[in-house]
C-alpha cells in the first residue's frame, strides 16, 4: 500500500546485488530471505488488503523467523489493535496503536498528522542503528503511533508534544514509524543495515 515503489527503489539503491521483489504472493514471501512490510494510508485498508491478497499468514510466518522490517503501518499492524477504525492488528506484539491527542497541550505548531522531520532518540543499541548518530532526523507522516505494553520493545522514541515510541525491536523484528526511504542518508543507512542484518 502506498509507498511500495519508493521503499523498493531505496532498497535497490543500498543493495544492488540483491533481488528486490514487490509482491503480495504468499509463496514469494515464504521464499524470501528477508521481508519488508511498508504501509501508508489507513490501517483498516492495509489490514483488509493483507487479508484479501492471501499474504497475511505468510507475513505472520516471516515475523516468527526471518529478518523483518516494518515501516509506518507495517509497524502499527504488528500490534493487537489500532484505534483507527478500531482495527485488529496481527497481534505479534502486545500493545495498541492510539491516535495523537494533542488538543489539550496547546503547543503552537503541533498539528495532526505529525508530518515532517524529527529527531529520533535511540533507546538502546541495535545493529540497525549502526553508523546512525543518536538524534538523527527522520521523516514522519502519521496520526497514530505504537504504544507497546512492554517498554523493553522500544528501540527509539520521538517527541511530538509528548514522547512516543517510534521504533521497536525484538529478536528478528525491527519496525519504525518513520519512513527511512524518505529520510536521506540516515534512512538509507538503516535500510543498508537491514539488508546486511543476520539476527
Amino acid at each position: 500500500m502506498g509507498n511500495l515503489r519508493s521503499v523498493s527503489k531505496a532498497l535497490e539503491h543500498v543493495a544492488p546485488e540483491a533481488r528486490i521483489a514487490v509482491t503480495a504472493d504468499p509463496a514469494a514471501i515464504r521464499a524470501a530471505d528477508k521481508v519488508v512490510v511498508p504501509g501508508q494510508g489507513a490501517m483498516p485498508d492495509c489490514m483488509r488488503q493483507l487479508a484479501a491478497s492471501g499474504a497475511r499468514e505468510a507475513v505472520l510466518e516471516a515475523t516468527r523467523g526471518k529478518p523483518f522490517l516494518g515501516i509506518c503501518i507495517g509497524l502499527q499492524m504488528l500490534f493487537e489493535r489500532g484505534e483507527e477504525g478500531d482495527t485488529p492488528g496481527l497481534g505479534v506484539l502486545e500493545g495498541r496503536v492510539p491516535r495523537f491527542a494533542l488538543d489539550g497541550l496547546k503547543i503552537p505548531g503541533l498539528k495532526i498528522p505529525h508530518m515532517g522531520w524529527n529527531e529520533v532518540l535511540q533507546e538502546r543499541p541495535h545493529p540497525l542503528w549502526a553508523g546512525i548518530a543518536d538524534r538523527s532526523r527522520f521523516y514522519f507522516v502519521h496520526s497514530y503511533y505504537p504504544a507497546p505494553r512492554d517498554a523493553g520493545l522500544t528501540a527509539a522514541i520521538c517527541v511530538y508534544g509528548v514522547p512516543f515510541t517510534c521504533a521497536v525491536a525484538r529478536d528478528n523484528i525491527f519496525a519504525v514509524q518513520f519512513h527511512p526511504e524518505k529520510s536521506q542518508s540516515a534512512g538509507l543507512q538503516l535500510l543498508s543495515n537491514f539488508v546486511r542484518w543476520h539476527p
